[in-house]
């Protein structure tokens, strides 16, 4: 029987979920009437609804709980899977440990970009018969595309044999699918950018279109996607043009923050530092019943790395927290590596310490060191005041990509020269570092203080061929845990195969 998790994917997706993954302005709207995808794209508001249903998906950068960056965090030396216990989500338990299995594996990582590409590829289908103007229709097309090209970004990142398809499948022609090349995904990625680039506009609209992609955004991707293909010379001359003069505004506006800290205050939504975010609200009200369905809308990240049962008496000056499930756990590795950094505070809070003089409680989770991920602690200000379960309502947006990245990035990909050091000197001077000589190992370092607990180590780790001895004491097998394996329910029926190591 062919009831297959991957014909849910392409086929079952097709009732579009209106989500958070933009502004709450631009995905404020209702949907009218049942959807039929023959008779549905026939006007703007429907196409409008139908690409917040492809915006919908960056919602689970963190959002549901085998959000991006919970689980990616997990796999690297900065963090423990945490939880209450060695079994307490298991997915995220074995890609701490790096024993992945083709039934234990996560399989929202590879779901939910195909629910996005499934999207993507049906609005794209049917935007020349919508009666709407050109220039909308440009756009839509521009940002579909992009989209597309940022979840087979994560997809072939974290699976990398995988099926490119471009049209909409259906339940004849779906079980004959077959993984493209790594090669073949990601020359399709880099011309969804490119041609998303052209028609994207330079700025959106603050009051109503936050969220939106930009052409600073797409722009910003393709110097991601580069890098990781180690084409380093259109990286840099991409990301330039993104970056602009180190320390000042580039040609959008985007410029750093000047104080790091405040790259984390819940309300500090689409800040100019901010290139592409996943946005979150607390008024989808979402209950425990309707969580990670494709309906709800807040940050789960939030109560996920937040410690158990966590109290203050009266007249601490510790943190107002809510308790959480005390996932992500910081390593002593990083707590020692980042204990004189400036941004130490604004990362990594030190409950065991509070505990210690009477400042805190809290009740140790599984692999607890009493070091937790600062940056997404949930507060208690931040908890909804409306309906919904408090946990899964959180309402704080995480960056997918910021500028102080693509500076990194750049530098990366220069290597050396006077850009390079002056892309890592800005990103030190804002936190009152002094400059130091550019090296790869100095922008390594410096990616690793500036971006953690965002979800990039891991990536970077691979990246740089540093994964094997970075992670030798967590299990990491190389040649092999570089990839996860594809899911079992993905490979019944199909003719896809599965990753080497994973039999």
């Amino acid at each position: 029987m062919k009831t297959t998790k991957f014909k849910y994917i392409f086929i079952a997706t097709a009732m579009i979920s209106l989500g958070s993954s933009c502004s709450e302005e631009f995905v404020n709207l209702e949907p009218k009437g049942s959807f039929v995808t023959e008779n549905y794209y026939e006007n703007q508001e429907q196409a409008t609804a139908a690409l917040m249903g492809v915006y919908d998906i960056l919602g689970r950068n963190t959002g549901a709980f085998f959000n991006m960056i919970g689980m990616m965090n997990a796999g690297s030396d900065d963090h423990y899977a945490g939880g209450g216990g060695e079994t307490d989500g298991e997915g995220i338990q074995y890609i701490s440990r790096h024993a992945l299995t083709a039934t234990t594996v996560p399989e929202g990582l590879w779901n939910w970009p195909y629910q996005g590409i499934f999207r993507a590829n049906t609005l794209l289908s049917k935007l020349e018969g919508v009666d709407m103007s050109d220039n909308l229709k440009a756009r839509f097309t521009a940002e579909s595309k992009a989209l597309r090209a940022i979840y087979y970004f994560n997809l072939v990142r974290i699976f990398k044999n995988i099926p490119l398809t471009l049209d909409p499948l259906t339940a004849t022609n779906m079980y004959d699918l077959e993984q493209a090349t790594p090669e073949a995904v990601y020359a399709q990625i880099e011309k969804d950018l490119i041609e998303a680039a052209a028609d994207l506009p330079a700025s959106v609209d603050a009051t109503t279109e936050s969220g939106r992609l930009t052409k600073c955004a797409a722009q910003a991707m393709l110097g991601k996607v580069y890098l990781y293909e180690g084409k380093k010379t259109e990286a840099a001359a991409i990301l330039a043009q993104v970056n602009g003069t180190p320390g000042s505004a580039n040609q959008y506006g985007n410029k750093l923050l000047a104080n790091f800290n405040d790259l984390w205050v819940v309300s500090n939504k689409f800040n100019t530092e901010s290139i592409l975010e996943s946005s979150h609200t607390s008024a989808g009200n979402t209950e425990f019943a309707t969580w990670m369905t494709g309906n709800d809308e807040g940050n789960t990240l939030n109560v996920m790395v937040g410690p158990r049962s966590y109290s203050r008496p009266v007249g601490s000056t510790a943190p107002d927290l809510a308790s959480g499930w005390s996932f992500n756990v910081i390593t002593q590795d990083l707590y020692d590596a980042m204990k004189l950094d400036p941004r130490f505070g604004a990362t990594i809070l030190d409950i065991k310490a509070l505990k210690a003089a009477g400042q805190a409680d809290y009740i140790a989770g599984y692999q607890d060191t009493g070091y937790f991920l600062n940056k997404f602690l949930p507060r208690k200000s931040d908890i909804r005041t409306g309906g919904g379960a408090a946990e899964i309502n959180y309402k704080q947006d995480s960056y997918i990509i910021r500028l102080a990245d693509t500076y990194l990035m750049e530098a990366e990909a220069l290597g050396s020269g006077a850009r390079a050091q002056a892309l890592i000197d800005a990103v030190r001077a804002r936190v009152g570092l002094p400059s130091v000589p550019v090296t790869l190992a100095a922008i390594k370092n410096e990616r690793r203080m500036e971006l953690a607990g965002e979800g990039h180590r891991f990536f970077d780790l691979v990246r740089w061929g540093d994964a094997a001895s970075k992670l030798a004491n967590r299990g990491f097998d190389a040649g092999k845990d570089e990839i996860f394996p594809l899911p079992t329910r993905e490979l019944q029926g199909t003719k896809l195969k599965q990753n080497p190591g994973y039999n």
